[in-house]
């Protein structure tokens, strides 16, 4: 069966879902309606009798059916989604590998970053929420929880590298992975930014998976960066990741909330602060302690352009070689 064929099988099948969902929340509205009228009719008699108990039992059990009803079939029409978006990124993976050009062959248009930027914040949107059971901890990659030990990012997984520049410093680039060598260890990505066009290959050090699920504030908190945390954040517009500190974590799965304004600077440093705004997709558990001191060991002339991966120049370096960038993040869960 081909790809195309089974995706539509399944939006098929997510469509009926979706219908037994509605259906589901029509009859159990009923039941709801019940709850409420008997307790406005208990509240007019002021008294409760071991009628209104009965019923009340009754009807509270007949409702927490429902809602069990109904939880498992948008988990199944979840599952029929999670399904979809990886049969969609498996035939994506298929037509990138077997995108062989010859000299005959037109030369291959280069995305512009305007588009790679829109796709990227819509990847960051459709990240899926993790919605676990009660009593159950969010798993790794949930929003701040860390990889395993032994986890090996699969193909065609978005992960943070750090590469070497042509003047050979280094920077954490957003990739995508290629594959991975068991024998050595290392793994092969390539730049999601086409206008870099390379592939590169690194040990497990290097390599920092991106989340795969979304934590929700109100119901898995332990899963967020916490403030003044420091991590590794892709700066907007660009496809690089600097360290910053949290500045507010999301309080609501849509929160929106924006930074309050910048602290004065201490006295003994010439600091440049600025808030930004990202996502929880692009926000990852630094490796190195979490300290002020690392991100003030951060000289701005060490820095890459926000706008190009381009270095800045001689004289740029020499005029703000006295500063020191902090990045102050607004975390969105987007959703």
């Amino acid at each position: 069966m081909s790809a195309d064929t089974k995706i539509a099988e399944l939006l098929t099948e997510l469509h009926q879902l979706i219908k037994q969902t509605q259906e589901e929340r029509s009859r159990s509205e009923h039941n709801l309606l019940n709850i409420q009228k008997t307790h406005e009719r208990m509240q007019t008699e002021n008294k409760t009798s071991p009628y209104y108990r009965t019923k009340l039992r009754g009807l509270y059990t007949t409702a927490k059916a429902d809602a069990e009803a109904e939880c498992s079939i948008l988990r199944h029409a979840l599952d029929k989604i999670a399904e979809i978006k990886s049969l969609l990124e498996e035939r994506r993976i298929a037509a990138k590998m077997a995108g062989v050009y010859s000299d005959s062959d037109p030369p291959r248009k280069t995305m512009r970053r305007g588009v790679l930027m829109t796709l990227l914040q819509q990847s960051a949107m459709t990240l899926p929420l993790w919605i676990g059971k009660p009593g159950e901890s969010p798993p790794p990659l949930c929003g701040a929880t860390p990889a395993s030990s032994d986890y090996v990012a699969k193909q065609g997984d978005k992960v943070a590298a750090r590469v070497k520049a042509v003047d050979g410093d280094e920077q954490w680039i957003l990739a995508e992975v290629v594959s991975y060598n068991h024998s050595t260890n290392k793994y092969e990505v390539d730049d999601i930014d086409e206008e870099g066009k390379e592939r590169h290959t690194l040990s497990r050090r290097r390599i920092i998976p991106l989340p795969q699920w979304k934590a929700n504030p109100e119901t898995d908190p332990e899963a967020l960066f916490s403030k003044d945390q420091l991590v590794l954040a892709l700066y907007p517009q660009t496809t690089c990741f600097y360290r910053a500190l949290i500045h507010t974590p999301p309080h609501r799965v849509s929160s929106s909330s924006c930074s309050p304004p910048p602290p004065p600077p201490p006295p003994d440093l010439c600091v440049f602060v600025c808030s930004l705004r990202t996502t929880t997709r692009f926000c990852l558990r630094t490796r190195r302690t979490p300290t002020v001191t690392l991100l003030r060991s951060t000289w701005l002339r060490d820095t890459w352009s926000p706008a190009k991966r381009t270095r800045r120049s001689d004289h740029e370096k020499k005029r703000s070689s006295d500063l020191i960038v902090c990045c102050r993040l607004t975390l969105d869960s987007e959703v």
